[in-house]
């Protein structure tokens, strides 16, 4: 069975979706008025993973995953370009396509913009305000009755008392309590507005996910996702809101991705640590190769569990993936065929581990347990153990969303087939290693060679002869 830890329980919890085997989740996505920076990139593969693996178990998955196109840190930053927020929106919007598909992160089934939705949103506050959960103010903004929803705080255990210490109303806001918060504000000069029964206007934040998720997955769903720091206040006021308004149940499961430190420091602009995806993709002139190691580089933590980006993270993940593709190479350069069937030792291992709240650590050291076994049946020329051990080498590499480039790209070993030239480089690559004493590195590159068919002898005089085996 399948187990996932439910943020509104705080306990792991045998997952049953409401409608039988469909599944339906929502994922906070990206504000574009900027570059996908790596917290972001954790968050999108991170479900982008679970999505694939519930597929993989043979769920039929409704997967929405939003776009914020319009907010006050857009509007800022279109206004400091002197373009229009369509023009900036769309801009980033492509950019971040462009980033997540090298990151191999599947499309959403729905991708719905804030902006298409302001009809039900404003639907959704006149039912709110109808309720007595939400009031207009004279300036033209609506503000949520936070204390009027009975349960507030059920989700992050926030206290309203403890919140009202500190709690302050601001010159341009009209509450009737500090603690309430914005669902429509009434238009300001230069900004983008759309027509209310409150006036121009535009929506808050916090009200266009639930306008967003319950008009296409229902009043009652599966999942929601999103990072941690969403947790309180925005999921939270998701609760207030769409409970409110619906008088139904909102979300059975919430799940959130952990922290992401870059250097064991919180990432910031003022720490001068803040890194975007691209930054990172460009390290490398194959930028699918790195797009794939930081993938990698995500999934080996869990997606609850703080995780620490360093130069080190990388370099692991790279010389562990690099572990998976030298088995795959090796495999199509070495005439066995596909068996067209799994090992069911290790697949019903990794369904074990993924099953348990999706921990994709523990399914990569099934993984890994894989390669070595198909690395030992092609040594012993079994074709038969070789052929299905490799196709479930692929069918967990599959549901994991890597190991999906051509081995030998992503080796950099094209031409080794037709030539020496590359082996030589390879090799003289991994002499200087050795007299540079980096070696993990020599490590590394003797593996590749290995990978390619090729022994190597290290002479005492520090150079070394190979050979094709």
């Amino acid at each position: 069975m399948l187990n996932i830890h439910n943020n509104l329980t705080g306990n792991k919890e045998e997952f049953k979706p409401i409608d039988g085997n469909r599944v339906r989740i929502y994922v906070c996505g990206m504000t574009v008025y900027d570059y996908c920076h790596l917290g972001h990139g954790r968050v999108m593969v991170g479900f982008d993973a679970i999505v694939r693996y519930l597929r993989y178990r043979g769920y039929e998955v409704t997967y929405v995953r939003n776009i914020t196109d319009i907010d006050d840190k857009i509007i800022t930053r279109a206004n400091e370009l002197g373009e229009s927020i369509e023009t900036l929106t769309d801009r980033f919007i492509g950019f971040m396509n462009e980033d997540l598909d090298v990151l191999s992160v599947l499309k959403p089934d729905i991708e719905p913009r804030a902006t298409e939705y302001i009809a039900q949103i404003i639907e959704m506050i006149e039912t709110l305000i109808g309720r007595g959960y939400a009031y207009p103010a004279e300036n033209g903004d609506v503000y949520y009755r936070t204390r009027q929803f009975k349960d507030y705080g059920k989700l992050s255990g926030t206290c309203l008392d403890e919140l009202q210490v500190g709690a302050r109303i601001e010159p341009d806001e009209m509450k009737d309590d500090p603690l309430d918060f914005v669902l429509w504000k009434g238009s300001k000069p230069h900004e983008p507005s759309w027509v209310s029964p409150w006036g121009q206007g535009r929506p808050g934040w916090h009200i266009e996910c639930s306008a967003m998720s319950t008009s296409l997955l229902g009043n009652h769903f599966d999942i929601h996702g999103g990072g941690m720091d969403l947790l309180f206040p925005h999921h939270e006021n998701e609760i207030a809101q769409s409970e409110a308004a619906t008088d139904e149940p909102f979300v059975n499961v919430w799940m959130h991705n952990g922290f992401l430190k870059i250097n064991t420091e919180k990432m910031s602009k003022s720490l001068k640590n803040f890194l975007t995806i691209r930054e990172i993709l460009a390290l490398d002139s194959n930028r699918q190769r790195m797009g794939e190691i930081l993938r990698f580089t995500f999934l080996l933590s869990h997606y609850r569990s703080p995780l620490n980006y360093s130069d080190s993270s990388m370099e692991n993940a790279k010389l562990a993936l690099k572990r998976i593709y030298l088995a795959i190479h090796k495999f199509e350069q070495s005439g066995f065929a596909s068996a067209g069937q799994s090992d069911a030792r290790y697949v019903e291992k990794f369904r074990q581990a993924m099953d348990d709240d999706f921990n994709t650590p523990e399914a990569l050291s099934v993984v890994f347990d894989c390669v070595r076994e198909l690395n030992r049946s092609m040594e012993t020329e079994s074709s038969a153990a070789a052929g299905r051990l490799f196709d479930t080498l692929m069918e967990m590499t599959g549901a994991l969303g890597i190991a999906s480039l051509d081995a030998a790209q992503f080796l950099g070993v094209e031409n080794a087939a037709d030539d020496g030239g590359a082996i030589r480089q390879l090799v003289v690559q991994r002499e200087q290693a050795r007299r540079d004493k980096k070696w993990a590195l020599a490590d590394d590159l003797r593996e590749q060679l290995v990978g390619l068919g090729v022994e190597v002898e290290d002479r005492p005089d520090g150079t070394s002869s190979w050979r094709k085996l």
